[in-house]
């Protein structure tokens, strides 16, 4: 388990990793109340929260942000395994600190979370949605940046400014928006469905049908909800996951390619390219 806790204008910010061979449990709890935006990035680990008797769990975590008011009475259970670590950040503060934040966050905290704002119970859950590619990007940067000291706060300044832009932008695109949850979990099912297979994903018509939908809504509610194209996706996640067995497990390039289900290690290079901006042999 590595956490970090840092303090930045009135706010806290937890960064939180763990994986394991094996099943463990990771509680935490806040020592005063607080509102709090937790973004999960590249791990899907399996999250329950407990208050009153009560439990709320979340089942895929990948991707997600969750917004929420708690006490010291609520507990946060992540359920960490082989197959789902943790990759959390969380952007905390206190309600005596909302007069105090800067660039108007705290206005934006009142209009778009009022309910946080104003609590009515131990735990009070605001909107749940997936994070935009934006965003998605935004907190891998937290957990692979290497810079040390004042640097190192600069770059969490000024992302954590980017991210919560992000943050209150979407939100206020999804105020006049009725969610459809069951859809979203049809598309929710479609991202699990492409990320179990990079190498052979099924067609758009076959992930049409295996979640249970036609392949113009997908399209439809696909783009909406992670802002790409489902291939456009695919492709992404494709790359990521090349990137990361290049740097990570000393695979070869070849290796990487064809894993991630690239025949052609031109078209491989030249995607990587022009989504990293280097060659895969500059990794």
């Amino acid at each position: 388990m590595n956490r970090e806790i840092i303090d930045i204008n009135d706010y806290t910010i937890l960064l939180e990793e763990a994986s394991s061979e094996n099943n463990l449990i990771d509680s935490c709890f806040f020592d005063e109340p607080v509102i709090a935006i937790a973004f999960y990035g590249a791990g899907d680990v399996g999250l329950n929260v407990k208050f009153d008797g009560k439990t709320k769990e979340f089942h895929h975590t990948k991707g997600m942000v969750l917004s929420f008011y708690a006490d010291n009475m609520v507990e946060f259970e992540h359920h960490v395994s082989k197959l789902k670590s943790l990759q959390c950040l969380v952007i905390a503060t206190t309600l005596r600190n909302i007069d105090k934040l800067p660039h108007g966050e705290g206005q934006f905290l009142e209009q778009f979370l009022y309910q946080l704002i104003h609590p009515k119970d131990h735990y009070v859950e605001g909107p749940v949605f997936n994070m935009s590619p934006e965003m998605f990007q935004l907190v891998e940067q937290f957990f692979s940046n290497t810079y040390e000291g004042e640097i190192k706060m600069m770059f969490y300044k000024s992302h954590i400014t980017a991210l919560l832009s992000h943050y209150f932008g979407q939100l206020a695109k999804q105020q006049n928006t009725k969610l459809d949850t069951s859809q979203i979990e049809k598309i929710n099912l479609a991202q699990d469905i492409l990320l179990s297979d990079l190498e052979n994903p099924p067609s758009l018509t076959e992930l049409a049908n295996r979640i249970g939908t036609n392949t113009n809504t997908l399209k439809i509610e696909f783009k909406a909800q992670f802002g790409v194209p489902v291939f456009k996706y695919l492709q992404n996640e494709r790359l990521k996951k090349a990137y990361s067995l290049i740097k990570n497990e000393q695979k070869t390039i070849q290796e990487a390619a064809w894993t991630v289900g690239y025949d052609s290690l031109g078209s491989f290079s030249n995607a990587f390219e022009k989504k990293f901006g280097y060659r895969p042999s500059q990794v």
